[in-house]
């Protein structure tokens, strides 16, 4: 077993965590979520001068936490992507810093790989397995055979279901980031509004699915619906808008998440990213599985949203596999999944 330090910086949390023999000792994350909300959105120059100057800070309070000292460390462990890239470069510096200083291997993990095996805090996996990967920055279903090998299976070809929340979020006035302000509106109304809903189909000449999503085609729908209303003079519910935008953004994920499950014959199915937060698509993915025997494991609020004890939980199964990096290790901004090992 070993004793890691996890570094997560590729959006605006600022983030550090202590594992040793598997055991979280210490989680820290400093996020920047009111400063960006004034700007509806993340401002990457704010991110990236405001994780340089918070890193120092989190580091202290998390070895301070776990009362480890640097020395014992066994490799520390840091976001490479992917991100927004000066994000990225606040904690690749601060891990190299370290590393160099008192002689320790890094270990680059890929952030969605970090989402994925959050999970593992609550719960074992068991292979083959679906992630349901859904994030402000990412839409995708990954399967996986094995321990640490990443297959996708489905993607978005546009925006990611997460920046719909928000981009919505700011149509009707809701604040940044818009995922829970929906959420709790949904929860009050009804789907009573008529959305566009990407339905399942086959890749043409094939019996195979096409599992992949779009959510451009949503949001422009919404904006007209909203549009529409304003210029004629109309009101809207608020909370059947939301539930009718939720359902619309959700269903897709659970229709695809069901039939790729049972197309791949998996065993169990986690769900990761922030807006795996979501209490609809929570309730409707336990819902499509009951009765299936597959195993569902929904991870709780604090694994929903970045954090660095996600990135030390892989950084010590990448350590135990021997993977490491040198020094002049680059940040990748769009790193895929499939790639993790390559650096």
């Amino acid at each position: 077993m070993s004793i890691i330090l996890g570094i997560e910086s590729s959006c605006d949390e600022t983030a550090a965590a202590l594992t040793k023999d598997g055991k979280l000792l210490a989680n820290v994350i400093s996020s920047q979520a009111d400063i960006h909300a004034k700007y509806g959105g993340v401002m990457p120059e704010v991110a990236s001068r405001l994780h340089v100057e918070n890193i120092g800070v989190v580091l202290k309070e998390t070895m301070e936490k776990a009362g480890i000292g640097y020395e014992e460390l066994d490799a520390i462990a840091f976001t490479r992507g992917p991100g927004l890239i000066g994000s990225l470069h606040a904690g690749v510096e601060a891990a190299k810093a370290l590393a160099l200083l008192y002689k320790k291997p890094l270990v680059p993990v890929h952030h969605l790989a970090g989402h994925i095996y959050a999970n593992e805090y609550v719960d074992s996996f068991s292979f083959p397995l679906l992630a349901v990967v859904v994030s402000g920055g990412n839409t995708e279903l990954v399967l996986m055979e094995r321990d640490l090998d990443f297959k996708v299976i489905g993607e978005t070809k546009d925006d990611a279901v997460g920046e719909s929340f928000d981009k919505v979020a700011r149509i009707v006035g809701l604040p940044y980031p818009g995922g829970l302000p929906i959420d709790l509106h949904a929860q009050k109304g009804k789907p009573v509004y008529d959305f566009p809903v990407q339905k399942l189909h086959h890749v043409p000449g094939t019996e195979k699915y096409d599992y992949s999503f779009s959510y451009s085609g949503l949001k422009t729908a919404v904006l007209n619906f909203v549009e529409h209303k304003r210029a004629k003079g109309e009101s809207y519910d608020l909370d059947d808008l939301c539930a009718s935008f939720t359902k619309a953004a959700i269903d897709p994920i659970v229709e695809r998440m069901k039939a790729a499950a049972k197309e791949y014959h998996v065993k169990q199915v986690v769900l990761a990213g922030g807006v795996s937060a979501n209490s609809y698509l929570r309730s409707e993915a336990a819902k499509a599985l009951e009765g299936t025997g597959i195993h569902l494991t929904i991870p709780p609020l604090w694994c929903t949203t970045d954090n660095a004890a996600m990135i030390a939980k892989v950084g010590e199964k990448l350590f135990a596999s021997g993977i490491t990096c040198s020094l002049d290790v680059d940040v990748d901004p769009n790193w895929q999944i499939e790639d993790f090992k390559e650096f």
